[in-house]
């Protein structure tokens, strides 16, 4: 049996530029990943399957067009072979959360088949292959921190990894679908990202949007905002938001003051 993490994806500033005309949008987005994630277990089977167990699991699709079948089906075709595997996922990472879990898991399964199926093909090849899955399943194969423009999929390094920084994810429990958020932009460009700006100085474009769909969020914002907290922002098209911290104490005592809340905390550190 083979085990592939797959972390939780946030994003510490998402810019929209425009709508393209495939639908997707053009936006210029700083990915981080955190130590908190699913894990994907796998080995060899007569066939394919999918189990899922966690707290999130019973929220998940376990249909054909879970992310994870469809990667390694895709990999599969692409790579000539039968998908002869039996899978199972540790669901922890909330759905509709704006974390893109079920691109993590994707990624997760392209990494896991790649070793599994003794492909040994490079990360930038199941990036392409998982760019069809969805905008954030390249950078999810990569689970580094990046640059991400276009609809997500073209990468870049960005200067400052942060690994190990102290973070706190909170989500008042409640699922923002990203279609309605995205919807609710107010399609005015802001500009894009320049590599040289702090990260407090940029943004996440969704914010508006989601609150107005969720209004709990702004709860979450200013409680964040309130703490010793270093940076606070909403992931992605939300409901999770984020904090980063100087120490583990600082985040420490924070998830402490929160944890009457009602709301889900996730006490971890960037990848």
């Amino acid at each position: 049996m083979m085990h592939e993490p797959a972390p939780a994806k946030i994003n510490l500033a998402l810019h929209l530029r425009r709508r393209r005309p495939d639908g997707y949008h053009d936006l210029e987005s700083v990915f981080a990943f955190t130590e908190f994630g699913d894990t994907l277990s796998g080995e060899l089977a007569d066939g394919l399957s999918l189990a899922l167990s966690g707290p999130t699991a019973a929220a998940a699709d376990v249909g054909d067009d879970n992310l994870v079948l469809r990667a390694a089906q895709a990999l599969a075709a692409a790579a000539g072979i039968t998908p002869n595997a039996r899978l199972q996922l540790d669901k922890q990472i909330p759905v509709a959360a704006g974390l893109g879990g079920g691109s993590a898991d994707a990624a997760a399964a392209l990494r896991l088949l790649n070793r599994l199926w003794g492909l040994n093909w490079p990360l930038e090849r199941l990036a392409a292959l998982g760019e069809p899955l969805g905008a954030d399943v390249p950078v999810c194969v990569f689970s580094q921190t990046m640059l991400g423009a276009g609809k997500g999929e073209q990468l870049s390094p960005w200067p400052d990894t942060m690994a190990g920084t102290p973070l706190l994810l909170v989500n008042p429990r409640v699922a923002v679908p990203t279609g309605p958020v995205f919807a609710g932009w107010d399609r005015v460009d802001h500009g894009g990202i320049d590599p040289a700006t702090p990260l407090a100085d940029l943004r996440n474009d969704m914010t508006a949007a989601a609150v107005a769909i969720q209004p709990v969020i702004a709860d979450v914002l200013a409680a964040l905002a309130a703490s010793a907290a270093q940076l606070v922002r909403m992931s992605g098209s939300g409901a999770t938001c984020l904090a980063m911290f100087a120490s583990d104490a600082a985040r420490d005592a924070t998830a402490r003051a929160l944890a009457g809340s009602g709301w889900w905390l996730a006490a971890t550190r960037v990848r």
